[in-house]
């Protein structure tokens, strides 16, 4: 009868459903520190995004959506616990995976930099300064593997002015970053980290979503062939 047909499509729809819900509760959000070859950055530097904390020489997790998140939130907080109370700091963050890891033709792309900030503020996370280049979120391209977000804190001069060239201005891609620091005098940073993501449609999490979307699709279909 209609009724029993009615009632076994419900019953089929609600089992998938309630399957799709147990797998993604029984999913846990694992943090994972990065490879030791790629610690070198790991120097007294923390960065703060919303929901997933402190990022810093750690991948982003593949759960909560939050390698897509991280590609619209706004700019981090960044901590430098160490700074100087009294000394002025830059604050840089460059992608050098651009447009890959493999092939990095577009090294250094310059997602975030600030100049002037007073030590006591970037203590707090208080990123206040001269910005030179607005940030830009992490958005790496698909199939192009991890990208290494580095953030790098450099001591200023005194009332040294910092500033980019007008080549410098006109693209973020392929900047000269060591010249930059050459022309500044711009040794060792201060602090520094770096987190890895890729992008969020290459992750396993949204492959498998898109597998379940299939699988809850051909159910459908099933169901309705029945009818």
């Amino acid at each position: 009868s209609w009724t029993m047909k009615l009632a076994t499509a419900a019953l089929l729809l609600g089992l998938v459903m309630a399957a799709t819900r147990d797998e993604e509760e029984n999913d846990p959000c694992v943090y994972e520190n990065l490879p030791y070859e790629d610690t070198v950055q790991c120097k007294g530097l923390d960065v703060f995004y919303p929901e997933v904390g402190n990022v810093a020489c750690m991948f982003i997790p593949d759960c909560n959506n939050f390698r897509y998140k991280i590609t619209y939130w706004m700019e981090p907080i960044v901590k430098f616990p160490g700074a100087f109370e009294g000394a002025t700091y830059i604050l840089m963050m460059v992608d050098p995976d651009a447009p890959s890891r493999s092939e990095p033709t577009k090294r250094y792309w310059r997602h975030w930099l600030v100049t002037d900030i007073k030590g006591t503020d970037i203590k707090k996370g208080n990123i206040q300064g001269q910005v030179l280049t607005p940030y830009k979120p992490p958005s790496p391209p698909t199939n192009s593997g991890f990208h290494r977000y580095q953030l790098l804190v450099y001591l200023q001069e005194r009332n040294e002015v910092i500033s980019l060239l007008p080549s410098e201005n006109k693209s973020r891609g392929s900047w000269k970053m060591e010249n930059f620091l050459n022309r500044f005098h711009l040794r060792e940073p201060e602090a520094s980290t770096q987190f890895m993501t890729q992008n969020y449609q290459d992750s396993p999490t949204f492959q498998a979503s898109r597998g379940g979307i299939k699988d809850f699709k051909d159910t459908q279909a099933e169901i309705t062939a029945h009818w």
